[in-house]
């Protein structure tokens, strides 16, 4: 389909807009040196990895959720024993994480204010409600947006939903994000067009092994790359 049909083009948030996934592998390291007296580095971050993937259904995604299974996963490693000095270093580091400034994409910004003047734009995220709309107000990125969306998973429902609220075809919209498994696969899955700008770590649980090939997607090195088709 193309590209001049678009109305509408929604962004991830977390290593779309700004900087993220950063800050939790720098966690997970911490956490393992931290537990490193009970378990070997890559045993204690393979149990965290589990715990996570346990909770998620519970918790869901962000770094409050991620606090709770760093302080499960200590009390499992060190097999009850983990002392409350070691449990307050992880409520530090929770908050700690929830508290570092904002580290905008490259050359996100401009692109942005591009766009903005030609297409109604939506930042489509998943997380915690509160930590997301605190990022997008110190990010200085919020004055782009038309509408924000904030869901507990990317879903091909979900994009549906948003699709129908937006009162658009679902060939007028474009998704922009850097996980094939939650920001492309599901949008090209419903009809709608996908943008791939991948950053440079991803979370293994979103990972996706298969080689993407369909009509409606691209995939780009930076945000800055979108201006030259859009």
């Amino acid at each position: 389909m193309p590209l001049s049909k678009i109305k509408v083009i929604a962004f991830d948030a977390d290593d779309t807009l700004w900087v993220n996934e950063t800050f939790f592998r720098k966690a997970e390291e911490e956490f393992c040196e931290l537990l490193e007296d009970f378990m070997p580095k890559e045993e204690a971050n393979k149990l965290l990895f589990d715990v996570e993937m346990k909770n998620l259904p519970l918790y869901g995604y962000g770094i409050k959720p991620f606090t709770l299974s760093l302080i499960e996963a200590a009390i499992t490693i060190s097999n009850g024993s983990t002392t409350v000095d070691l449990i307050q270093k992880l409520i530090e580091k929770g908050k700690q994480m929830l508290q570092e400034p904002i580290e905008l994409i490259d050359g996100i910004d401009v692109t942005l204010d591009v766009l903005s003047k030609k297409y109604r734009l939506v930042m489509a995220t998943k997380g915690d409600l509160l930590d997301q709309e605190r990022k997008l107000i110190n990010s200085g990125l919020e004055k782009y947006f038309h509408h924000i969306e904030i869901v507990s998973d990317k879903t091909e429902k979900q994009y549906s939903k948003l699709v129908k609220h937006l009162d658009i075809n679902v060939e007028e919209f474009l998704m922009v994000g850097n996980s094939l498994k939650s920001d492309v696969l599901p949008v090209l899955n419903i009809g709608a067009h996908a943008f791939h700008i991948p950053f440079h770590t991803t979370w293994v649980h979103e990972m996706v092994e298969e080689e993407v090939r369909h009509p409606n997607f691209k995939s780009f090195t930076k945000a800055s790359q979108l201006l030259d088709y859009l």
